[in-house]
C-alpha cells in the first residue's frame, strides 16, 4: 500500500515538473509558485489540475514535496547564485526592479516562500540569506531604462 502511494507521489511530482515547473525559470520562481498554491489559512495546497488527475491528497503530497525540495535548493545555494535567481525571478514578474526589491525588503514576503513543516532556524536562515541577496542586488547598479 505504501508503495502505491510513493508511486503516485511519484507519478504527480513528475507531472508537475514536465508541465509547469519546467515553464519557470529559476528556482526561486518555482519556489514562488509553489508556495502561492498552499492555502495560508490551512496550509494546504490546492492544483486544479494534479487534484483532477491524481486526486487531492496524491497532489497535496507532491507539492509539499516539490516545496521542500526547491526550497532545500535554493538554501544550498551560495549568495551569487541566490542573487542570481532574485535577478531572475524579478525579470520574471515584469514590474520593476526597484520596486521588487523594496517591496521584498519592507513585506517580507519571501517568508510566506518557507514549507510549513520547515523548523524555526532553518527559516530564519533563508529569510536571512534572502535579505543579504536583496541588499547585495540593491548594491549593484539595476539595468539601463
Amino acid at each position: 500500500m505504501k508503495t502505491d502511494i510513493l508511486a503516485d507521489r511519484d507519478a504527480a511530482i513528475r507531472d508537475l515538473e514536465d508541465r509547469t515547473l519546467v515553464n519557470l525559470q529559476g528556482h526561486l520562481t518555482r519556489l514562488v509558485y509553489i508556495s502561492s498554491t498552499r492555502d495560508y489559512n490551512t496550509g494546504d495546497y490546492q492544483h486544479a489540475g494534479l487534484a483532477d488527475r491524481f486526486g487531492p491528497e496524491t497532489a497535496q503530497r507532491a507539492l509539499e514535496y516539490c516545496h521542500r525540495l526547491v526550497f532545500d535548493e535554493l538554501l544550498a545555494m551560495d549568495l551569487a547564485e541566490l542573487v542570481r535567481q532574485l535577478t531572475l525571478y524579478i525579470e520574471t514578474t515584469g514590474a520593476e526592479r526597484e520596486k521588487v526589491l523594496d517591496a521584498w525588503r519592507r513585506l517580507q514576503a519571501y517568508r510566506l516562500l518557507v514549507p510549513a513543516e520547515c523548523d524555526d532556524l532553518t527559516a530564519d536562515l533563508f529569510a536571512s540569506n534572502v535579505k543579504i541577496a536583496l541588499e547585495a542586488l540593491r548594491a549593484e547598479p539595476g539595468p539601463p531604462q
